[in-house]
């Protein structure tokens, strides 16, 4: 690692990563920031304009009820390129929806309501922009080795439960884009087997 790097771990719970500043909503041994990532409307981080790297949160957003707020924040405190990966269950999945505390459930075109292009048609005052790059898909080996891609995904368009888990890489673009629909671009769609 670059040691001029910075790189924020959102949510880190009891998960605390070596060389990551570690955030999470709850203080314990290794956190290095205590901030609520629902109050980024009213709270900035605690973290100067264009200072982080890089990003990661592993089944974090989630949990997140005002995610256009933080995705603004994170922009804010993002470098121009700074990568962001996110984990997190498939909106299809049991898991998106048994946890009780998961209060919203993200699919292929969701992350892409983190950049400025899609929102075209309608401003609700949101101002960061992320470029959606690569979503990685884990699906069943045992089901799924001997199949193509569009087998594959005709299945995860219309059946539950096949995705087990999904990993979006997204890109800070600095500065925001403009709100057209022709500025809009497809991720790398790739799915992995677990």
């Amino acid at each position: 690692m670059n040691i001029n790097e910075k790189k924020l771990h959102l949510g880190c719970g009891k998960t605390i990563l070596k060389e990551w500043i570690n955030l999470d909503i709850m203080g314990r041994q290794g956190v290095d920031i205590i901030a609520d990532l629902e109050r980024c409307s009213e709270t900035p981080l605690p973290l100067g304009d264009h200072s982080i790297d890089e990003f990661y949160a592993s089944h974090l957003i989630e949990h997140i009820h005002h995610t256009l707020p933080m995705m603004q924040e994170l922009h804010r405190v993002a470098k121009n390129d700074a990568k962001a990966v996110f984990r997190l269950p498939y909106g299809s999945s049991d898991d998106a929806y048994e946890d009780p505390t998961h209060v919203r459930q993200y699919f292929l075109n969701s992350f892409g309501y983190f950049s400025q292009p899609y929102y075209w048609r309608a401003d609700y005052g949101y101002r960061g922009d992320w470029k959606t790059e690569k979503i990685s898909l884990l699906v069943s080996e045992a089901v799924y080795k001997d199949k193509s891609f569009h087998e594959i995904y005709e299945d995860v368009m219309k059946k539950r439960n096949v995705v087990s888990e999904m990993v979006v890489e997204l890109r800070a673009i600095k500065p925001i884009r403009e709100s057209k629909k022709e500025l809009q671009t497809r991720p790398l769609i790739k799915f992995l087997m677990a």
